[in-house]
């Protein structure tokens, strides 16, 4: 709990500190893939994004299957600062575990949330916020394109929230039940040429004989408004379950507030191997309403910023600016 409370300090003080915009014209989501991007959804907005996924897991030294299917969730809300979300995440499986070490294989169905969480993030840094200063150069599209040393600076934001783990959940030990606290720290770094490389380090099931650490780190890449590719690799430890999984796939801007994407989730080892393949959706109810705010920021600051799924918005017909394959 004491790291709950380091969490939650740091949260208050930077509350105080910063009043910048994270709204963008577009669907700002998570997806692809399963990392967390550090900018919020903005103020009252609403968004569901989920994705139905099957799964096949083999063990060779225990000669045992897994089989099924299942789905990750998330709903998420801008309440109140522009940097604080509101979220419920969630990954609920069916599957049929398969004991193959018999003469007659044995089989069981099992069910259950594979991890449910309440929590909610705060942007603390945002090395962003004073876009506007950064305006193209209109005789160079090299120097549009070039590497900005600005770039490597992340925005940072810190989550705090707590897991509910049911009783005999067959997805975890024994000993694990009730809640949990869990932690992140999220960074997230925007670069020139539709690039974009986010890390997550995350403390999970605080306090528990089998507390979990996970690191992931997610590059993705825009060609144009509507699509988008990753790559994600994530590490998992702990006493009950260990592993690296890699993801690959892509997304689709549908419209301004739907976005379609796809995933393929594999790993490297027999102990067990994960196969995986997710279809998924991310839709928002955008309720927001633009503020100036005392430093002058506003939604045209915002909208300087792209989010994790790197798309671009409308441009006004006598606005010059540079799009992401370097045409006016």
């Amino acid at each position: 709990m004491n790291l709950i409370k380091v969490s939650l300090t740091i949260l208050l003080v930077f509350v105080s500190q910063f009043g910048f915009a994270q709204y963008t014209e577009v669907i700002n989501s998570n997806r692809p893939g399963v990392s967390r991007s550090a900018f919020s959804v903005g103020t009252n907005v609403a968004q569901l994004e989920v994705g139905p996924y099957i799964i096949k897991e083999e063990h060779t030294p225990l000669k045992y299957e897994v089989s099924g299917f299942g789905v990750d969730f998330a709903a998420r809300y801008g309440l109140l600062f522009e940097e604080l979300e509101l979220n419920i995440e969630g990954i609920y499986q069916n599957d049929t575990w398969t004991d193959n070490r018999g003469l007659v294989a044995f089989e069981e169905k099992r069910s259950n949330f594979k991890n449910f969480a309440i929590g909610a993030k705060y942007l603390v840094y945002d090395p962003y916020k004073n876009a506007e200063e950064e305006k193209p150069n209109l005789y160079s599209y090299h120097a549009n394109r070039s590497f900005k040393w600005k770039s490597l600076i992340p925005a940072v934001a810190v989550y705090a929230g707590a897991n509910f783990d049911t009783k005999n959940n067959p997805y975890l030990p024994l000993d694990v039940e009730g809640f949990s606290p869990k932690v992140m720290i999220a960074t997230q770094n925007n670069f020139s040429g539709g690039w974009v490389f986010i890390m997550n380090l995350i403390k999970d099931r605080i306090g528990t004989d089998f507390s979990e650490f996970q690191y992931i780190l997610t590059l993705t890449h825009s060609f144009n408004p509507q699509w988008v590719i990753f790559a994600e690799t994530q590490g998992i430890k702990s006493d009950f379950y260990a592993d690296n999984l890699f993801r690959f796939g892509g997304a689709y801007l549908w419209s301004k507030d739907f976005q379609l994407d796809t995933a393929l989730t594999l790993n490297t080892k027999d102990t067990p191997s994960v196969f995986s393949v997710n279809f998924g959706l991310s839709y928002r109810l955008d309720f927001h309403k633009d503020k100036e705010t005392d430093n002058g920021n506003s939604k045209k600051d915002a909208d300087k910023r792209k989010p994790k799924n790197k798309k671009s918005k409308k441009k006004k017909k006598n606005d010059v600016d540079f799009d992401d394959d370097g045409s006016l």
